[in-house]
């Protein structure tokens, strides 16, 4: 397996691209399952999340093309409605395939999907809401067995803010007979922008970033072009690299308007953020302690907290990190406090005493988001980090080592070992 090798120590100075968003391309992909038109998408990023997505719409009969940035998608017939585990297991946002299966053919079986070892998330939610639209649902050796004639319009409440619940009743509503209205929906910006293609295929859709969305099922969907949102998570990824590194970056092809809690949050940490038409530029100073809680959008988003976590361990005092939605999103903590952060657990909270400064030295990674938060540690860490398991990183991460060493960084990537 690949490691990549930090020497820390160099501020980032620069302009860095922001690729399209992994969290708005996957529920888009899984959405071209719902029309048999051409549908063409700019902005659909390099990572592997996305190539495991489009692998799995291939195999139920998609033809995909790329030429000149833009993907072509084509489903004109569904070979099979079968979404088995060897598929899914690296990848939860699998299950977005369910919605639109089962909404175009009337039945789907999708394995209970894999990904990040993060906590549990909220799949009980997708079936329930299916079967108040009628579908009939079981749960078989690990695979969700799902019918229906054909999808009636309910009312539907989340009882907890899921976001990739939303998406898939959403994509499932569309083609509904009559109106589906979810309470309770995740305000996200990715579910505005599947909203925003659904849309643009002929979908009736109203409320998308609001958590009540009403959706009007029509008979059928026609292909459409479409440009992916820029990733919020990466932006605030370099963002705070920026920061932690005392450096001064020009992030371009970003959206400031869906990263302004983060925004907020650096500016009180310390950093001079200037904000700009799809642009972002951060300027490091001292790194002052900040409390952070995690909370579903416009809150503190939990694919930030173990970034945010790398530079409050560098800060001038003590800080409290609250995550309230995984539960077993600290595994980053071991590995920091192998390069000398002060980190305490209680519970849900990472109490976290700021220190002069960081040591490199080999360490792992356990999900995609603890493989960013070593990497913005390596950055300013003395002497060397390497980082282990970084196939955690290229799930959702295009290039990053390319992007910063663009910008000084001294990183680089070692094929085949760790």
């Amino acid at each position: 397996m690949d490691k990549i090798i930090i020497q820390g120590g160099k501020p980032l100075i620069g302009e860095i691209e922001v690729s399209g968003a992994k969290n708005a391309a996957l529920p888009i992909l899984a959405a071209t399952l719902l029309s048999g038109g051409e549908h063409l998408l700019k902005g659909i990023p390099g990572v592997k999340d996305v190539s495991t997505i489009q692998r799995l719409l291939r195999k139920m009969g998609a033809q995909i093309k790329e030429q000149d940035g833009v993907l072509s998608v084509r489903i004109q017939k569904i070979e099979n409605c079968e979404a088995p585990y060897q598929w899914v297991k690296t990848m939860r946002a699998a299950i977005l395939v369910l919605g639109p299966l089962l909404a175009r053919c009337g039945e789907a079986q999708v394995s209970l999907p894999g990904g990040c070892a993060i906590g549990a998330r909220p799949i009980q939610l997708h079936l329930s809401a299916l079967e108040k639209m009628g579908a009939t649902v079981k749960i078989e050796h690990g695979i969700i067995h799902a019918k229906s004639s054909r999808l009636k319009g309910a009312n539907i409440y989340f009882d907890i803010s899921t976001v990739t619940g939303t998406e898939n009743i959403m994509m499932a509503a569309t083609l509904a007979e009559g109106t589906t209205v979810l309470e309770n929906a995740a305000c996200e910006p990715e579910v505005i922008d599947l909203a925003q293609f659904l849309i643009a295929c002929g979908a009736r859709i109203d409320g998308a970033g609001t958590d009540r969305i009403t959706i009007e099922g029509v008979r059928s969907l026609s292909g459409g072009s479409y440009r992916v949102m820029p990733d919020r998570i990466e932006a605030g990824t370099f963002m705070i690299a920026a920061a932690i590194t005392k450096g001064d970056l020009a992030i371009r092809s970003c959206r400031p308007d869906t990263l302004v809690s983060v925004i907020e949050k650096l500016r009180t940490a310390g950093a001079t953020v200037t904000e700009g038409r799809e642009m972002l530029r951060i300027k490091g100073g001292e790194i002052h302690a900040v409390d952070i809680k995690t909370s579903p959008y416009p809150g503190w988003p939990t694919d930030m907290q173990a970034q945010f976590m790398a530079l409050m361990s560098l800060s001038d005092g003590l800080s409290v990190v609250t995550e309230t939605i995984f539960e077993q999103r600290f595994n980053h903590v071991a590995e920091l406090r192998r390069m000398g952060a002060q980190i305490r657990l209680e519970g849900n909270h990472a109490v976290i005493r700021g220190v002069p400064s960081l040591s490199g030295a080999p360490v792992m990674a356990s999900d995609l988001r603890a493989s960013a938060s070593l990497i913005l540690a390596g950055l300013v860490a003395q002497g060397e980090t390497e980082i282990l398991r970084i196939y955690h990183l290229d799930r959702g991460y295009h290039r990053i080592e390319e992007k910063l060493s663009g910008v000084g960084a001294a990183i680089r990537r070692v094929k085949g070992s760790g």
